[in-house]
């Protein structure tokens, strides 16, 4: 017999296999529980994701209640809709330096506070003036949350769960869409457009309450000089080899950088090329996500659908098919981030939703009004859906989390997400003008050249960061920018 084999009669090699037994349960338990956190507090992160979906999608259901009870011009109408997204752009560069300058845990519990404050302004407002503006609030606060939350699950996450649990975000804003557009059948035949608004009071209350019980993020805190602070909470979502090793890099990359990680500005974006490099490629993503066409979709699904002859209640209904699709499109998508390379990701969904756009162009151009016509209109904007939600909107979200150093995270993240939010608005803004001017075929043949330019920028500029540590991606885009 072998002098390293175990020998049950022998009392130390039975002992040393019941240690080593033992070990492996030990580990095993430190696994679940480490899973078991990191879930519960992605769950309540992502809050903050619903409450992003509820309100850009409860308007368009509420608004024909609103019009009689206020008064509505199709001027105000347009202002209480897009105020939200104005407000989103000043609230993401406002919630970005915040993130940067107060933790990343505080901007959401800040961001949840003016949703609680916007929900219930727009749920009482008397008049369109008051409306406006509290929409503008509930802006604010969307675009906090949409820097924040993406921001904080990016940091807080392993590399190798990153990209699965930052699409939980996405998957929380589609799901959040698809919750304000089945409350709004629920509540059509009472006609409550108030309480459509008001409802979006009772998540955000849980997003303020659940940042009581949320860590910060290692990156943040060891960026403030908090190092021990930083690995015991690295220890709740690693081993302690792991722990270390990325505590170890961290610090490497900020020796490299040549200070502490302590906040950057403008100031630090203009006079650091390779940062001004990864902010073009940030907003150039951003533009990506917009320019295809998803929001215009998702918004105009009724009004694309009238235009084919299809009635007014039978369009709105067919909302919710969007909105299911677009939740299950994105859990796909998060079983995909991971797997897959986040360009090849982008690739197949640009490719696939511009040959989507181009047959519908087609389809809206050749075919009379007619029920076929507009049912193959829904299928194709469905399956337009499918491609986007699948694969750009996620990776974009999940992109713009990754990219950039922690020391500017918060702040380059929020003027790129200012960026998003302001193309969200332009093309948003310019699409019924534009049908109404020259129809749908040039409309959507417009999607599919930008759709084209968009692949031609991913291929270009955009880097690969599936399964390389958020320091690994800053050296890559150092090194991107000195070739």
């Amino acid at each position: 017999m072998s002098a390293t084999s175990t020998n049950p009669s022998d009392p130390v090699s039975g002992q040393r296999a019941s240690t080593a037994a033992d070990a492996s349960r030990d580990h095993a338990t430190d696994e679940r529980s480490r899973r078991a956190f990191l879930r519960r507090v992605t769950a309540l992160a992502a809050l903050g994701g619903a409450l992003f979906g509820y309100d850009t999608g409860v308007v368009s259901g509420a608004l024909p209640f609103m019009r009689p009870d206020l008064a509505l011009t199709a001027l105000d109408e347009g202002l209480i809709t897009s105020l939200l997204l104005v407000g989103a752009a000043v609230g993401a560069l406002a919630g970005g330096r915040a993130a940067d300058r107060y933790g990343r845990r505080r901007a959401m519990s800040v961001a949840g506070l003016v949703f609680v404050v916007g929900a219930l302004a727009v749920a009482g407002a008397p008049n369109v003036p008051l409306m406006v503006a509290a929409r503008f609030v509930l802006g604010l606060a969307v675009g906090a949350a949409s820097v924040a939350v993406p921001t904080y699950l990016a940091e807080l996450a392993p590399a190798a769960d990153r990209g699965r649990l930052v699409s939980l975000n996405s998957l929380m804003i589609v799901a959040g869409q698809l919750l304000a557009y089945v409350v709004n059948a629920a509540l059509t035949p009472t006609g409550n457009w108030r309480l459509m608004l008001g409802l979006a009071a009772v998540p955000a209350v849980g997003l303020v309450v659940g940042c009581v019980f949320l860590p910060e993020t290692p990156r943040w805190l060891f960026g403030h000089g908090m190092r021990r602070e930083a690995f015991a909470v690295l220890r709740r979502t690693r081993s302690e080899r792991e722990a270390r090793r990325e505590l170890q890099r961290a610090e490497r990359t900020a020796r490299r950088a040549g200070r502490q990680q302590e906040g950057g500005g403008w100031s630090e974006l203009l006079r650091t090329p390779w940062l001004r490099r990864t902010v073009f490629i940030g907003v150039g993503i951003a533009v990506v996500q917009q320019a295809t066409g998803t929001n215009t979709i998702i918004y105009f699904t009724p009004t694309i659908l009238e235009g084919t002859g299809l009635s007014t209640s039978v369009s709105v209904v067919s909302t919710i098919a969007v909105g299911v699709v677009s939740v299950l499109a994105v859990w796909l998508g998060i079983g995909l981030v991971d797997r897959f390379g986040r360009r090849q990701l982008l690739v197949t969904g640009l490719v696939g939703g511009g040959v989507c756009m181009l047959a519908l162009a087609f389809v809206i151009g050749r075919a009379g009004e007619s029920t076929t016509t507009s049912f193959v209109t829904l299928g194709l904007m469905v399956l337009f859906l499918g491609f986007q939600q699948s694969t750009v909107a996620p990776v974009c979200w999940l992109l713009i989390s990754e990219i950039f150093p922690s020391r500017i995270k918060g702040f380059a993240g929020g003027a790129t997400t200012m960026a998003l939010w302001m193309s969200n608005f332009a093309v948003s803004l310019a699409f019924l003008p534009l049908l109404e001017a020259v129809g749908g075929r040039w409309t959507f043949l417009c999607f599919v050249a930008t759709a084209a330019a968009c692949l031609v920028f991913t291929l270009r500029f955009v880097p690969e960061t599936r399964g390389r540590s958020l320091e690994e991606v800053e050296e890559t885009l150092r090194a991107a920018a000195r070739s």
